[in-house]
């Protein structure tokens, strides 16, 4: 084995002290970015035998050992050592001891500038399609349980108070939605980070590589960077990304804090499944929502990643500044929080047992049923206004004689007002108030059926993206 060396030690009289070293040696997390660099410098070979600096023999070569130490990479039979500074020093030094001075000449025409930005852009698109995939298994395992759950009363909550009654599939397919929008931003931002950094080189663009345009289609991008500056320079991409993970992490935490709500003793909405809980070491009758509760809290890493992000940039002039390295840490902390939370909350929300007598029984707790009456009052040509003052002296008599609203007799509601009469008892169901929201978006069943089947649809677009790509995947 060769012995290790900084690629840049030729114009300096003494060697990097060993603090510089240390503080400037890549995290050994960055080593995963080994895969997309092989990559790309497989397509920078190629462009190299195009403009001649390879000849067809060389080129050949060259695409032999680096498909050599992508599989030995895989294995475990290769991997850096301390003294390898980043990625790019790591493996040029086993490229060059496996061929030799040509190994050496992959480095014409290229910059570890625009390698780095590439690396990451190509690593960030893989797995924003794997957090797709994840995200999309728990998608199913929520549109699953709103499936069973079509015909299930629940309350509905304003202010964490009991407000209408609703479908639990509606309260369900209400995080679906969220999930959803947290799919498509990932997307969107997939459109803008399809430009290739590859022939920017330092920042000026290369003097050798000059098909840029054809190394980016190699490597599944649209096209290249416009602007080699602003290629090598920016990281808005990473930025963009790491809000699209601090909003699903906060999406994510909001489910969480409905399901602490729902399993608790107070609720008893839904219990968890025994291999998706905790217990106490010390109080044996305890079931903890531990992954809900971890989900949350790691919401709070995926947004202080972009705060990180946001803050590395600030200020920064262009082109590179060795402060951009803190793209790595900030995206492989999102990525890796993300591969951990999402199959744990997916087992766990597959396998929630709703108790639907429960949800049932508080879906009019509370007089939900209140807007009922309004409503009742103003198609019969009271002013809402007025109907609302109605409807609130009869919570409030309700109230008096400690009765809910479906228990109202005839006589109570004459007493409240004149014009309440009998036939408003036949609006005084869950089951009435909850068909009677039948509008595009509303909670009635049909309405329910139907915005499941455009969200199953959606997913089915959405897996088609995340599986489609022609970039290199790991």
């Amino acid at each position: 084995m060769t012995e290790p060396k900084v690629l840049w030690a030729s114009r300096f009289r003494s060697g990097p002290a060993p603090e510089l070293m240390n503080l400037s040696r890549s995290d050994p997390s960055h080593f995963r970015l080994a895969a997309y660099d092989l990559a790309a410098s497989s397509s920078h070979a190629r462009e190299l035998v195009r403009v001649g600096l390879l000849d067809e023999d060389e080129g050949e070569r060259v695409q032999a050992a680096l498909a050599d130490i992508a599989a030995d990479l895989e294995a475990g039979a290769v991997i850096p050592s301390e003294g390898d500074e980043d990625v790019h020093t790591f493996l040029e030094r086993v490229l060059m001891e496996r061929l030799g001075p040509l190994g050496g000449k992959l480095r014409a025409g290229r910059s570890r500038n625009d390698q780095a930005a590439n690396d990451l852009k190509l690593y960030l698109r893989d797995k924003a399609r794997r957090i797709a995939l994840d995200l999309l298994s728990l998608q199913d395992a929520v549109a699953g349980q709103a499936e069973e759950h079509l015909q299930t009363l629940a309350p509905g909550f304003t202010h964490l108070q009991p407000a209408q009654p609703v479908s639990f599939a509606h309260q369900l397919l209400a995080h679906a939605q969220g999930f959803a929008r947290d799919i498509e931003r990932l997307r969107d931002w997939d459109r803008r980070a399809a430009r290739s950094p590859l022939g920017a080189a330092a920042l000026a663009g290369s003097a050798i590589a000059k098909n840029p345009d054809l190394s980016a289609r190699e490597l599944g991008y649209d096209g290249p960077c416009e602007n080699s500056i602003d290629a090598v320079g920016s990281r808005d991409h990473v930025a963009e990304f790491l809000f699209a993970t601090a909003m699903l992490g906060v999406n994510l935490s909001r489910l969480a804090e409905e399901i602490f709500l729902w399993s608790s003793r107070q609720f008893r909405w839904v219990e968890l499944d025994d291999a998706y809980a905790t217990g106490s070491s010390i109080m044996p009758q305890k079931k903890n929502a531990d992954i809900a509760e971890l989900t949350r809290g790691r919401a709070a890493r995926l947004i202080g990643a972009l705060s990180t992000m946001l803050t590395a940039l600030k200020g920064l002039p262009f082109a590179y500044n060795r402060d951009l390295a803190e793209d790595k840490r900030a995206a492989f902390e999102a990525i890796d929080t993300l591969a951990a939370v999402l199959p744990a909350m997916t087992g766990m929300v597959r396998t929630l047992r709703v108790n639907t007598e429960t949800l049932r029984r508080q879906a009019t707790e509370g007089f939900t049923l209140a807007t009922e009456v309004a409503d009742w009052l103003a198609r019969r040509g009271v002013p809402f206004s007025e109907a609302h003052e109605i409807t609130g002296l009869l919570v409030r008599h309700c109230e008096d004689r400690g009765i809910g609203l479906e228990d109202v007799t005839d006589a109570d509601l004459v007493a409240v007002d004149p014009r309440l009469d009998a036939t408003v008892k036949s609006c005084l169901t869950p089951e009435a108030a909850v068909t009677a929201r039948d509008a595009y978006g509303g909670t009635a069943p049909e309405r329910v059926t139907e915005q499941l089947a455009r969200l199953r649809s959606l997913s089915d677009d959405q897996r088609e993206w995340a599986i489609r790509y022609d970039g290199p995947r790991t």
